[in-house]
């Protein structure tokens, strides 16, 4: 056969995004993908499975409707784990179906097997019923994701003891679960399993939960989820080991307590995907925990052989993975179409209530020395806050004072992840938070928060006699 232009390895968002970005200009493209089905951990065991079992939580726990119409829903007694995947695993077969259409819509060769380089430009697929393929090309991006780091010293069953992967495939709810680790995706299935009624316990070894968040917005959440959704969340919790006996486990704690559930959910680290590539026949340099360094056009040690996506680390973000393919396969063919990504990313975590962020927290512009002041507006000066009954949610800008440039955005609250458009949107463009004072939303929205938020920040950094309803949100002049 003859040699393709790019071979890719792997289906995820970042392998079907580069393949298509190739084959749209004209290339010829071959994608081995070693799972039955493409997509990736976005689409079979993280980012959509996730998100889609937080809707199904939200909907059987009713959280949404509690208070609104004298309405108290809670979770029928006899809810099993085929309840609560049934959508899942619908959202995932249409993704399935859109993703492989999207390979045929572009005439991407797509062979099922695991890969491994024997050269630079050559790789083995073998099959997964036997048998092997030479495949050859002139580019190869690998796009083979993450999965959960598990120690060793972990005594997994994928039963009682599980990870992010195979928490999907829990047999029956359990009564209890304890969550090791306060990152996003232990944050993330805390809230869910709590909002079906189950007792949750989240340890963190750290005194915050999700660092990378903006201060007020991480402590707001762990309020929220200890008061609304009844999570015993322990700061500072440093795990000394984990037992299993007769299907129940036990944490015991550096202090010598412990706990008991019927689960405990261990989400501490991901590591690369690269084990078994042999990397090493074709000159590939490794980093640590399996992760591939690359440069700013995502190209690996060797000059034809590109990365991106999980594999290569941090954001290890869907969204970001798409656009890294997109620049290294544009690199790649000097194509002169897309040469960087952006550098405003958006950051989203889908926990209850939603967090997101972009740009400059409040303690990312102080660590940094960066002259600045904020401005907050809470949901519940919003009137479509209170029609929905979200009232703790909050905006927050952080902007320069000397010139009102924006810097960054955090949210808390309903609709985080769209609302933060708007403000990377004025951060891609340079703009200042006049934007959002000149601008007309739509009434009633939450996005109008935005404006209120301006306004207070405005009020504060030139202590003008603007008047407000009280000490938190700031009203334009009448």
């Amino acid at each position: 056969m003859a040699p393709y232009d790019m071979v890719v390895i792997g289906a995820g968002p970042a392998g079907e995004k580069g393949a298509a970005q190739a084959a749209y200009f004209g290339k010829r493209v071959c994608v081995v993908e070693r799972a039955p089905r493409p997509g990736g951990a976005a689409i079979n065991t993280g980012t959509i499975p996730s998100k889609t079992l937080r809707e199904t939580a939200l909907y059987f726990s009713g959280l949404r409707q509690r208070g609104l119409y004298g309405v108290d829903y809670t979770v029928k007694p006899d809810i099993t784990v085929a309840d609560f995947m049934f959508r899942e695993r619908n959202v995932v077969e249409s993704e399935w179906a859109l993703i492989e259409e999207n390979l045929r819509r572009h005439g991407i060769d797509v062979v099922h097997g695991t890969a491994r380089f024997e050269d630079a430009h050559t790789l083995l697929a073998e099959a997964p019923g036997g048998g092997t393929r030479r495949l050859s090309g002139d580019v190869m991006l690998i796009a083979t994701g993450s999965r959960p780091v598990r120690p060793a010293t972990i005594p997994f069953d994928d039963a009682v003891v599980v990870d992010s992967d195979s928490i999907l495939r829990l047999a029956r709810m359990p009564s209890r679960l304890i969550v090791v680790g306060g990152g996003v995706i232990g944050c993330e299935y805390a809230c869910i399993f709590a909002a079906l009624g189950v007792r949750v316990t989240l340890l963190n070894a750290r005194e915050r939960l999700l660092t990378q968040l903006d201060a007020d917005i991480g402590d707001a959440l762990r309020e929220r989820m200890m008061t609304r959704l009844g999570i015993d969340v322990r700061l500072g919790a440093d795990v000394a080991s984990i037992a299993v006996r007769d299907a129940l486990a036990t944490v015991t704690l550096a202090d010598g307590s412990a706990l008991d559930a019927e689960c405990v959910l261990y989400s501490i680290g991901r590591a690369g995907c690269t084990e078994g590539l042999g990397l090493e026949r074709a000159g590939v340099a490794l980093g640590t925990r399996g992760f591939i360094p690359v440069d700013e056009r995502f190209r690996t040690s060797v000059p034809n052989i590109y990365a991106a996506g999980d594999v290569i680390g941090f954001p290890a973000l869907a969204s970001t993975s798409m656009e890294q393919a997109r620049v290294a396969v544009c690199h790649a063919f000097d194509l002169r179409y897309k040469e960087h990504v952006s550098p405003v990313l958006p950051y989203a975590v889908y926990t209850i209530p939603e967090v997101s962020s972009v740009g400059e927290t409040e303690d990312g512009a102080r660590a940094k020395g960066l002259s600045h002041a904020v401005g907050r507006a809470s949901y519940r000066l919003n009137p479509r806050g209170q029609i929905i009954g979200d009232v703790d949610g909050m905006i927050k800008l952080v902007f320069r004072p000397e010139d009102l440039r924006l810097l960054g955005v955090s949210i808390i609250g309903e609709g985080a992840a769209e609302l933060i458009h708007v403000g990377m949107a004025c951060l891609a463009f340079g703009g200042t938070i006049d934007f959002f004072i000149q601008s007309v939303f739509n009434y009633p929205t939450l996005a109008d928060a935005y404006k209120y938020a301006a306004y207070d920040g405005l009020q504060k950094a030139r202590g003008s006699g603007i008047g407000s309803r009280d000490s938190g949100v700031a009203l334009p002049p009448a």
